[in-house]
């Protein structure tokens, strides 16, 4: 059986940017966008607890910075389905050589890519086009006790968002800054 995903490297350890391969004829084209089969060689070792959809209607929009704290951690795999975001992953693990250090990707429809992100990160993207559909495969179901969000204008992050922010949660646009005593999270 021929391979749907290929790796592509990215400069933090656990984290993947796969590329789908899709088959095309003069129909159109088939893709998979999940299989745990396939995965588990790039590191997806549980089920799918829960599958979302979003969708952000403004250019420049903000989700994210979010997390699920243990028990509860999560793996998430994020596709973009329509438009173009630049998604972000960041380092929270404890003791990790890449702790607090973040890495971006565009995801788009047309590129065919997804973020496979492990536990102790946080993630969140920003729009780069209106109408944006992002679809998300969860291994843990979210449970509201365990939520964990960053602030993405945290300067200890700084994060260099490529768009001004043009919309945002309440919710999002509140989490605290880190402070000096933040270590991370035990995954």
């Amino acid at each position: 059986m021929a391979q749907r995903f290929e790796r592509l490297t990215t400069p933090l350890a656990g984290l993947s940017l796969l590329q789908r391969r899709p088959l095309a004829d003069a129909r159109g084209y088939f893709q998979r966008l999940f299989c745990a089969e396939e995965l588990v060689e790039f590191g997806w070792t549980q089920g799918v607890a829960q599958v979302n959809h979003t969708q952000t209607l403004e250019k420049g929009s903000v989700r994210g910075l979010h997390l699920q704290l243990p028990p509860h951690a999560e793996m998430k795999l994020i596709t973009c389905l329509q438009g173009a975001v630049w998604d972000v992953a960041v380092d929270l693990r404890k003791n990790s050589p890449t702790f607090l250090q973040w890495h971006a990707e565009v995801l788009s429809a047309d590129n065919k890519r997804s973020f496979l992100i492990p536990q102790g990160f946080a993630h969140g993207f920003q729009t780069l086009t209106d109408h944006v559909e992002m679809l998300y495969c969860h291994s843990h179901a979210y449970q509201p006790t365990a939520e964990m969000g960053m602030n993405v204008f945290d300067e200890r992050l700084a994060i260099g968002w490529p768009l001004a922010v043009t919309a945002m949660s309440d919710k999002d646009r509140q989490w605290p800054l880190l402070d000096a005593y933040f270590e991370g999270v035990n995954v």
